[in-house]
């Protein structure tokens, strides 16, 4: 990547040298000297660099030329100290406030980017912090006054790069700044970058203090977590296909236009997948099966945990990402107008980084060795079962999941969040410590890393914030390192559970299953089984028979095994014991009797998620029997074949006949 700067490099500064070294120097006091530092150190902030030079024939002992000022390209902006709080780029009076956390970084750089020099992949202005002035512990900050009308921003940070250690610096990348409240690059879902690029370089946007939204006096609706019914949504799925008969089709607009139809079946309440930004053409291949383009649809797979997804929005790019920001606000707004509550599918398990072969976008390139749990000669723990594990219980990460968390909470006013692979979140932390984990002793009783502790204190600040305390906490409890928590996660008596356990229990029962019965009527109870000892109540445990991962509902009664040839890893992916039945045929294809005991099967699955004891949860779709064509794990698709199929059945909560 070819980079440029419009800085040139100053000078090197005074110091203090042998008499020899310079007549001015050694006639001069030590005070005199000092002070004459500082305002060297004044004037190179402001652009200006003193030299002194000998006339061009040679100076005699003791003479010199007076001073004269050379000026580099001045930079466009007013550079002073800045303060290391609130982390993340903040709009105050007069200026940005630019803060970043890195503890092992030797140097850091704060690139200015504009929008056209981003398509360039140029930096526009690159600000050298000084480790004197510009960090306070390991905190790095600046504040800048000036225009910054269509100006992004990215750092780049030098260091050590010794993988075995842990550090990963390379100041070729520029990287984003994990506070950043939105992320701009490409613009069009699904388009590739300049030079077909699936990833080009990306940015952070500059906030400003102009940017306002009415939120019309929008407060929470605060439902009882007893009175919930949710439905689980893809933003981009719910309303892609014509069918859905929108004005903006796969966008939180397009989203908005459809909240009525929701109001109608009597959901108040909906949880979306990954709304954070992310690549969908991180999987970007040609899929010979269909003939398509695999994608990352589903978008478990972060780059930035504070910026709603861009392309998402009908707007795009438009206002840098706050155009953005203020279209996801709206479908919120107008969900709480209709008496839906909305909750945020958030993945603090892994990023988009992946292993060590994957790209350097953000948390890798500031502070590796914290952000990531590693193993003793640098390699990335992988409990997520995508490449790295996001080390959830280090205090510096631990405190960035939650300042994350009150945001969406306060600035963006979601009601609250279910959290994927939740178990990774109470594993113990990296304990990184070269001198140990390379063969010394250690002292006192450490913890393993990655051992499941029974009070992790990242569970432990989230459940006791005065703010996080007071909305809807939902975890998948369990991960792909083999932890399964159901009944037993970590939960200061508020957090609820996707019950897996509800779901096997039901399916077996209704599809004919021998010995379910018991299991089945503590179901219906609200599973005390699992929950009453913890003193926990029925609402503790969401209930669901179908949910993104497996099949749909109108798939589960139509197909004995997965049939997922077209996601190209030969029918290996996927779960493979889904408990369902094809009510004696496989296939869509089937004689009137069987899809008749088809739609009587997904009565029997509505009416048991109904009269259950617990909160029930529907997957998008299952409304009007959506099917994938058997596809229990279509994450990697985004067409009219998988996600958006035309419904074979048409089936009502209420049915009739």
């Amino acid at each position: 990547m070819m980079l440029s700067s419009h800085l040139a490099s100053p000078p090197p500064p005074f110091s203090l040298r042998s008499p020899d070294a310079h007549p001015l120097l050694c006639t001069e006091t030590p005070s005199r000297l000092l002070q004459r530092r500082r305002r060297r150190r004044d004037l190179e902030r402001t652009g200006l660099a003193l030299t002194v030079r000998a006339r061009a024939g040679g100076a005699a002992p003791g003479e010199v030329e007076t001073a004269m000022v050379e000026r580099p390209r001045p930079s466009s902006f007013q550079v002073s100290r800045g303060r290391p709080t609130p982390l993340g780029a903040t709009a105050c009076v007069g200026g940005v406030n630019f803060s970043v956390y890195s503890s092992s970084a030797a140097s850091a750089t704060l690139c200015l980017i504009s929008l056209a020099d981003l398509n360039e992949n140029r930096v526009t202005e690159e600000i050298s912090l000084d480790p004197m002035i510009n960090r306070t512990g390991d905190v790095w900050h600046v504040f800048l006054k000036g225009d910054f009308a269509d100006v992004l921003y990215g750092y780049k940070f030098d260091g050590k790069f010794s993988p075995e250690e842990g550090h990963r610096y390379d100041a070729s990348h520029i990287l984003l700044d994990p506070y950043a409240k939105a992320v701009i690059s490409r613009g069009e879902y699904g388009v590739l970058g300049p030079d077909g690029d699936c990833w080009p370089q990306m940015a952070c946007m500059v906030p400003s203090d102009g940017d306002e939204f009415d939120w019309e006096g929008d407060l929470p609706l605060k439902y009882h977590p007893k009175d919930l019914i949710i439905y689980e949504m893809h933003v981009r799925g719910f309303t892609r296909h014509d069918s859905s008969k929108t004005d903006f089709p796969g966008t939180y607009r397009g989203v908005v236009e459809k909240l009525d139809h929701l109001k109608e079946l009597g959901i108040n309440c909906i949880e979306l997948m990954p709304c954070h930004e992310f690549n969908e053409l991180e999987y970007f291949s040609y899929n010979t099966v269909l003939g398509d383009y695999k994608m990352n649809f589903w978008g478990y797979s972060t780059i930035n945990y504070f910026s709603p997804m861009v392309r998402y929005s009908s707007a795009g790019l438009s206002s840098c990402g706050q155009d953005a920001i203020n279209e996801f606000k709206t479908l919120i707004k107008e969900a709480h107008k209709r008496g839906i509550e909305v909750l945020l599918d958030v993945v603090f398990n892994h990023t988009a980084e992946g292993n060590e072969n994957g790209p350097v976008l953000s948390f890798r390139g500031i502070d590796n060795s914290v952000y990531y749990m590693l193993a003793p000669k640098g390699e990335f723990y992988n409990y997520s079962g995508c490449g790295n594990t996001l080390n959830c219980n280090h205090p510096a990460v631990r405190q960035f999941i939650v300042d994350c968390l009150r945001y969406w909470a306060t600035e963006m006013h979601v009601d609250g969040f279910r959290f994927d692979l939740a178990s990774i979140l109470t594993r113990s932390s990296s304990l990184w410590d070269a001198a140990n984990v390379f063969g010394k002793p250690i002292e006192g009783d450490l913890l393993t890393t990655g051992t499941p502790l029974s009070s992790p204190p990242l569970i432990d600040m989230i459940s006791n914030d005065p703010i996080l305390r007071g909305v809807k906490l939902i975890a998948e409890a369990w991960d792909t390192g083999g932890l399964y928590q159901v009944g037993t996660f970590p939960h200061w008596g508020i957090w609820s559970e996707w019950n897996g356990k509800y779901r096997d229990v039901v399916r077996q029962f209704i599809k004919g299953t021998d010995g379910f019965s018991g299991a089945f009527a503590e179901s219906l109870c609200g599973s005390p089984n699992l929950y009453q000892e913890g003193g926990r109540r029925p609402w503790n445990s969401v209930n669901f028979v179908c949910a993104h991962d497996g099949f749909a509902l109108a798939d589960l009664v139509s197909y004995n095994d997965k049939h997922n040839l077209a996601n190209g890893e030969d029918n290996n992916d996927g779960e493979s014991h889904n408990n369902s039945w094809n009510c004696g045929q496989e296939g869509e294809f089937a004689g009137i009797s069987v899809k008749r005991l088809r739609k009587r099967q997904m009565r029997n699955f509505f009416v048991c998620l109904m009269v259950s004891q617990g909160i029930p949860m529907l997957y998008m779709g299952d409304e009007y029997g959506h099917t994938k064509g058997g596809n229990n794990n279509s994450y990697c698709h985004d067409n009219y074949v998988i996600i958006y199929a035309l419904p074979v059945f048409y089936i009502q909560l209420i049915a009739s006949n």
